[in-house]
């Protein structure tokens, strides 16, 4: 579930899925909405068949639609087959994670390796979209402006334990000095974002092994509210950690790469400047908090996503 195709970050990735290919009977995409007169022609929103995706291909197809736009949904399982598919123009818009996209196309652009000999994403979503952009145009593809809200890794404590010790960061939790039992995933000891990285960036004393449990899951949770382990790897917009009494400590030095949500548009296909008025709306208003609530709404409170997609915007004036 992890670091998409990338491999870049310890991310919200989709399942796997079957081989077939969904667009291959030719019925996604195809936009007529290229030459920019704005509010018109046939649209298909794209991307991965997880919850935070499916509300965001939601949200994207609510503001194209009140912007004229005929809008089609195709949610497929991985970045393998709606990125093809996004250069072809059988799709037209995807919502993507900035910094795990960036280096995507870092590796497709300067070769597999780049990723991690030359990686361009950082801690800052300005720079990161500045370094992509001229990646994506030479694929075809234009980004559009990244939300505040950030899907990224992050490490919580019980609630209890960080009162107790006054914890708000990760710094803090380093300068205890003590060693720390996280519960994580079970490839966290290679992973540069995880246990090298805690330790390189914030000095923590991690206990070798990390509790193989998981990203996110109720095992990972579970094991830091019964106090199993002291710190656990979940991701900014799990909507149930309060069901844990679970915090997210900052991560104050910048340890994670800037994996905002942003759309990614065929250039040619949904080039209209109408099209990115529509969805750069999100850019101002989306939070990562705001995120956490609308996935906790549909996979705690199971609430169907297109309702909660639209209650959202309409509550925040975009519809």
């Amino acid at each position: 579930m992890l670091a998409t195709a990338a491999g870049l970050a310890l991310s919200l990735a989709a399942c796997g899925g079957d081989d077939d290919d969904p667009f291959e009977d030719g019925d996604g995409g195809g936009s007529t909405a290229t030459d920019g007169g704005g509010g018109g022609g046939d649209l298909t929103v794209g991307g991965a068949n997880f919850t935070e995706m499916v509300i965001m291909q939601e949200m994207y197809a609510a503001l194209l639609e009140d912007a004229g736009y005929t809008v089609d949904i195709q949610s497929v399982a991985n970045r393998e087959i709606y990125e093809p598919a996004l250069e072809s123009g059988e799709i037209d818009v995807v919502p993507e994670y900035l910094a795990t996209f960036a280096e995507f196309l870092n590796g497709a652009v300067n070769g597999p390796d780049a990723p991690s000999t030359a990686p361009i994403a950082t801690s800052d979503a300005t720079e990161t979209v500045d370094a992509a952009r001229p990646l994506a145009e030479e694929r075809g593809l234009t980004i559009l402006d990244p939300a505040e809200a950030a899907s990224q890794n992050a490490f919580a404590v019980s609630q209890e334990f960080a009162d107790e010790n006054n914890l708000t960061t990760l710094s803090d939790l380093a300068a205890l000095g003590q060693p720390i039992t996280l519960a994580a995933v079970e490839e966290c000891p290679d992973r540069p974002f995880c246990e090298p990285g805690l330790e390189s960036v914030y000095g923590l004393d991690i206990v070798d092994p990390p509790l193989a449990t998981g990203f996110s899951t109720s095992e990972t949770k579970t094991a830091v509210q019964r106090g199993d382990a002291q710190l656990g790897l979940v991701g900014t917009t799990d909507g149930t950690l309060d069901q844990f009494g679970l915090v997210v400590l900052e991560d104050d030095k910048g340890l994670q790469a800037a994996d905002n949500l942003v759309p990614v548009v065929n250039t040619e296909s949904a080039g209209d400047p109408a099209i990115a008025d529509a969805l750069n709306q999100l850019a101002a208003v989306l939070t990562t908090d705001d995120l956490a609530t609308l996935n906790a709404q549909v996979d705690a409170e199971r609430q169907q996503a297109p309702d909660v997609a639209r209650a959202y915007l309409e509550d925040k004036g975009l519809l």
